[in-house]
């Protein structure tokens, strides 16, 4: 395994604390990373050592990591430091000297606003800080990736003038949470089940993202993206992707992404079911923040073609929780079989059906059966994944360019039409707007199951 620099734009920053640092952390501790990694931190705020020192340690305690002192000592010492404007020249030039060091890969992980990523870009071409013939440079980038089309389009472009697409990893998390990859398991190493992934089987999809905290700190964020954009553009449509692609060729990273684009390019926006809310006393200032949405989907073609999808999503509601519901059709309304994809929290799959109740009588009752990822061990932390994976060139979980663009024309398009934000009740299940909206055709929102999979 060759020499390792990771440069963190934002070191001090939330993110880093509480995601990057503690991954990084777990893959070198176990191995999964080279001995002779160094991470370079870079923050805008000068900071003093024992405060540096402080945030590392207090950032590992915070994630519960097994720690023992003196390997997170040994940690401690990978690490160096430098401060300095973003946007200023001189940060760069100490940059290029330290990596002239030591020969090998560099990852830049922006864990900053994207305001800053051209003057990111500029600087670090300026140096000649994006070139490296002997070894690999690449990019990470968090979302969101752009506001809307236009502006995620020019995002790229910006990219691709400094990087080519294979340096490239725009991250969404939710593509390397284990639950999310295995819905892809389940459908495609389990026939029995996509043999009835059709619309002649399929009534119709429900995808909640349910949270049941406020924006809080983050208020001044969500007024300039809100609900739709900060969850629905990217972990929603993700979310779907997955749920509705055909069978990729796992052995090509590439095909994995080309799956999912077919699905954004044949989703349909129906702007008339947009449903846009926003919690009681969320602001006295911003009106038009919306902090929930719903809206019906569906493929133009496909397997999947007609099948409705339903989404809901948004925060200060009954209870924190993300699934996606498969409901087959039946002759029987009332009861259908509904397979859930549970992604959070006590994550895990069930599959609702009919058995028969003890007795003489043959009488059905409605039936469960569970399969819980608690009983196969911890699972990791999704940042892990997204580091290795970069480390290693693989794309599959990450988003290209157009899949981006793909997304947010989606999201464009669905609010074609001015919504009005609509109140309700903090810890209920969002506006009756919401429930009306799916009861227009003749179906209900499932209520999540508080059973699922707890320990």
């Amino acid at each position: 395994m060759s020499d390792l620099r990771i440069v963190i734009f934002g070191i001090t920053g939330d993110l880093a604390q509480k995601k990057l640092i503690p991954a990084l952390f777990e893959l070198w501790k176990d191995g999964d990373m080279s001995e002779n990694i160094g991470i370079i931190g870079l923050s805008h705020k000068i900071r003093e050592v024992y405060e540096l020192r402080e945030i590392l340690f207090n950032s590992l305690k915070a994630k519960n990591v097994s720690i023992d002192e003196k390997v997170a000592e040994k940690f401690w010492r990978k690490f160096t430091f430098f401060f300095g404007d973003f946007k200023e020249q001189k940060l760069y030039e100490d940059l290029k000297k330290e990596l002239l060091k030591n020969r090998g890969d560099v990852i830049y992980y922006l864990a900053t606003h994207p305001s800053l990523y051209a003057s990111v870009f500029m600087n670090l071409e300026k140096e000649d800080l994006n070139k490296n013939d002997e070894n690999l440079i690449k990019i990470m980038i968090e979302k969101p990736i752009g506001n809307d089309f236009k502006s995620a389009r020019e995002l790229n472009k910006l990219l691709a003038k400094f990087y080519k697409e294979e340096q490239i990893f725009r991250i969404d998390h939710y593509l390397a949470k284990d639950t999310i990859q295995n819905i892809l398991a389940f459908r495609f190493h389990n026939e029995v089940f996509e043999s009835v992934w059709n619309n002649k089987k399929i009534d119709h999809i429900q995808i909640t993202v349910a949270e049941s905290f406020g924006a809080e700190s983050r208020n001044s964020y969500y007024d300039s993206v809100g609900s739709l954009k900060d969850v629905g553009q990217n972990h929603v449509l993700q979310m779907l992707a997955f749920v509705t692609m055909d069978r990729p060729d796992f052995l090509k990273q590439e095909d994995m992404v080309e799956k999912r684009k077919t699905v954004l390019k044949n989703l349909v926006p129906k702007v008339s079911s947009l449903i846009l809310g926003q919690y009681e006393n969320y602001s006295n200032e911003s009106k038009n923040t919306d902090t929930f949405f719903a809206f019906k989907t569906e493929l133009k073609k496909g397997k999947l073609s007609r099948v409705p999808i339903y989404v809901r999503g948004g925060k200060k509601l009954k209870k924190t929780v993300t699934e996606i519901s498969i409901v087959f059709k039946s002759v029987k309304l009332e009861n259908p079989n509904i397979l859930t994809f549970r992604i959070q929290p006590n994550e895990g799959i069930v599959f609702k059906m009919a058995v028969k109740k003890p007795g003489f009588k043959m009488e059905c009752e409605s039936g469960e059966m569970q399969f819980c990822y608690h009983q196969l061990g911890k699972l990791k932390d999704a940042y892990l994944r997204l580091l290795m994976d970069a480390i290693r060139g693989e794309h599959s979980y990450f988003n290209n360019g157009l899949e981006v663009e793909l997304e947010w024309k989606f999201i464009d398009a669905l609010k074609a039409n001015e919504s009005r934000v609509i109140p309700y009740q903090v810890g209920s299940w969002g506006p009756k707007e919401a429930d009306e909206m799916i009861e227009k055709d003749s179906r209900y929102w499932l209520e999540p199951s508080e059973n699922l999979c707890r320990i």
